[in-house]
């Protein structure tokens, strides 16, 4: 199996870290009808993130994501992240979870500050009510609560995020 899960590509991806101004994150809750890489009853929460779409910029799928996602476009861009996080599926969901194609994610994290109004945050109506929801609900957190927070394989990378993007945290 480990020859087959070497021949598999990585999914190219985004990841956002918002923030407010408080410094704190925001998250959401996923929906428990996703699919069976988010299936776990006690690590539901995450940060938006995505799919990069063939010719897309990293920057433009983040913004569009988050929008998708959050319905979210009030934000200013902090940082990106200066290398690609990777992360596997464990064996139970490889071949099952996104789509069987890929063996795991390669994602380009961005740090953005929320400008908005938090009415115009609306993760059960999306995308102006266009996009199927992903999340129930939303919260801002810590940031280095995040890694509590995260499905176990996903961890790694939510380090990462942590480590890259502190300097933008609340630091009371």
């Amino acid at each position: 199996m480990a020859r087959v899960l070497d021949d598999m590509p990585y999914r190219p991806c985004v990841g956002v870290a918002l923030f407010n101004d408080h410094g704190h994150v925001f998250v959401a809750r996923r929906r428990p009808d996703k699919g069976p890489e988010y299936r776990d009853a006690v690590y539901e929460w995450q940060m938006p993130q995505g799919g990069i779409d063939p010719g897309e910029d990293p920057y433009n799928a983040a913004l569009r994501e988050l929008y998708e996602e959050t319905n979210i476009r009030s934000t200013k861009l902090l940082a990106e992240a200066p290398d690609w996080f990777n992360y596997d599926l464990p064996m139970t969901v490889l071949g099952k979870a996104l789509k069987g194609r890929y063996r795991g994610q390669t994602q380009k994290w961005f740090a953005l500050r929320f400008t908005g109004e938090e009415s115009e945050i609306n993760v059960i109506a999306p995308g102006g009510g266009v996009h199927k929801p992903e999340f129930v609900e939303w919260r801002w957190e810590r940031l280095e609560k995040l890694p509590g927070l995260i499905i176990p394989f996903k961890r790694g990378v939510y380090e990462q995020v942590v480590t890259t993007f502190t300097p933008f945290a609340a630091r009371d």
